[in-house]
């Protein structure tokens, strides 16, 4: 089938997979009640060494990885770890250690640890325990629909990934080599005990599936490929699907040509939209701000992105991949704008940070929570091939590469690929070039987002439009 290097590379797949029935099974090898007592018996040794607060989290986690390559078994990696950490305050000096061994001697070690670094370290006046006002009360923790456990095993594994990869063979002659297909399922869950009367802890699970083709051969060869990431493994994309349209962006790559070096629009494709987004949490977090290293110092209530921009934070998606009922303090999360009509209306803030800052904490310790970008503007039907339309003439931006940002001033420079654009279609496939601009005005420069949104991580948006950029070419 020759694809349509025009539409079929970027259309989603929605088809959800027909999995293995997950039949109930147990992943864990603690229970809840046992992480309880355990970081009980932290927190009591902590307080009978002299400490004046300490906090102690219990963890688990399990998984199956298996990988593939050109048909054949490659990789079959399991991971079962556990782990106890405690944090001990004497005043407002702070230690910390961890151990992997949960024997009454081992856990009385580790807190005597901790307590020693403590006594040792130097005060830090805003070192602390989240405040008690602002703690997740006990016993209204909300069930997010977190955990669903995936009873696959190595063949059944094995044998989805190899259905992805034939998929992604089985779509041109043209797909001549793969770099191999992998199945994840990953359970993890953990129970935390502070003193300053926190409690909580839940399950989650994270599953996954990818593909990567190469099309062409000797010269002419181009790599691409797609996944499919969900808590619950029967919403997962179906391994055909996956692999036939990695293998389409693949082949859509083939011929690539570079342009000469000017400024232009350019439409990012909404996986690596929510990149920018990430681009803009790391300003407004806590860290970077108290440090002086961010491009939007003191931007609280400032003009950021145009006024058809808003950004929401929503902790309690059910299902979501960023969703927590309480952030790594304890801190209650509730949902709310960080941007309104292109303004900051808020950091992300733990309560150290909150603290060197004068501020209060916005349960934001861990990082954000769900985060949605949209625009005032975006229709229903604004789908890639309108957002391309809008582009008119200038660079659709498939892949990014490097790490050229700069975090201090905003100057942004990244190597680049995808394809040129002519009167709203795609005229062909652009690869060696540069991408560069100033996160500043990229983010006041967005023009338009896209209905075809994405959730790459905790990030949703769609194909965001910036009216110009410079292009590094040949």
């Amino acid at each position: 089938m020759k694809p349509d290097v025009q539409n079929s590379p970027r259309k989603r797949a929605k088809n959800t997979a027909k999995a293995p029935a997950a039949a109930p099974f147990n992943a864990f090898s603690f229970t809840k009640e046992q992480f309880q007592a355990l970081a009980h018996q932290a927190l009591a040794h902590a307080k009978k060494l002299g400490a004046s607060d300490a906090a102690s989290e219990v963890s688990e986690g399990s998984g199956l990885s298996v990988s593939v390559r050109k048909g054949e078994l490659e990789t079959v990696e399991r991971n079962r770890d556990k782990s106890l950490g405690v944090t001990v305050f004497v005043g407002q000096r702070r230690g910390n250690a961890s151990t992997s061994d949960f024997s009454d001697e081992a856990i009385a070690k580790t807190v005597q640890a901790a307590y020693d670094i403590a006594r040792y370290t130097a005060e830090d006046p805003h070192a602390g325990l989240a405040d008690a006002q602002d703690i997740a009360t006990p016993g209204t923790h909300l069930d997010l629909d977190l955990y669903h456990p995936w009873a696959i095993n190595s063949e059944d594994a094995a044998a989805l990934a190899l259905r992805a990869e034939a998929a992604a063979m089985a779509t041109s002659r043209r797909i001549s080599n793969s770099e191999g297909a992998s199945v994840s399922a990953q359970h993890s869950h953990f129970y935390a005990a502070y003193t300053n009367g926190f409690e909580g802890g839940y399950a989650s699970s994270r599953h996954s599936l990818s593909v990567a083709p190469i099309a062409g051969k000797g010269a002419n060869m181009q790599r691409d490929y797609w996944y499919t990431s969900m808590r619950d493994a029967q919403r997962l994309a179906a391994p055909e699907i996956v692999g036939r349209y990695a293998a389409e962006r693949a082949l859509s790559r083939l011929n690539g040509r570079r342009i000469a070096t000017r400024q232009c629009p350019v439409l990012f494709e909404s996986p690596l939209a929510a990149g920018l987004m990430g681009s803009f949490t790391h300003a407004i977090n806590g860290g970077a701000l108290y440090r002086q290293s961010s491009f939007l110092m003191d931007s609280l209530g400032q003009q950021v992105f145009p006024e058809h921009i808003e950004i929401e934070e929503n902790p309690f998606i059910l299902g979501g991949k960023g969703s927590s009922p309480f952030d790594s303090e304890g801190v209650r999360v509730a949902p709310r704008k960080l941007v309104r009509d292109g303004r900051v209306q808020g950091y992300l803030l733990s309560s150290y940070t909150a603290r060197k800052l004068g501020m209060r904490t916005t349960g934001n310790a861990g990082g954000s929570h769900n985060l949605t970008l949209s625009s005032k503007r975006t229709q229903s039907g604004d789908n890639l091939d309108v957002m391309l339309q809008k582009l008119g003439t200038g660079l659709f931006v498939t892949e990014l590469m490097g790490q050229g940002v700069n975090g201090v001033t905003g100057d942004y420079s990244r190597g680049a690929s995808g394809f040129w654009v002519e009167n709203g279609r795609i005229a062909f496939p652009v690869e060696e070039i540069t991408i560069a601009g100033n996160l500043k005005d990229m983010f006041m420069g967005i023009e338009a987002v896209g209905a075809d949104t994405y959730n790459y991580g905790a990030k949703t948006t769609g194909s965001i439009l910036i009216n110009r950029m410079t292009i590094a070419g040949g």
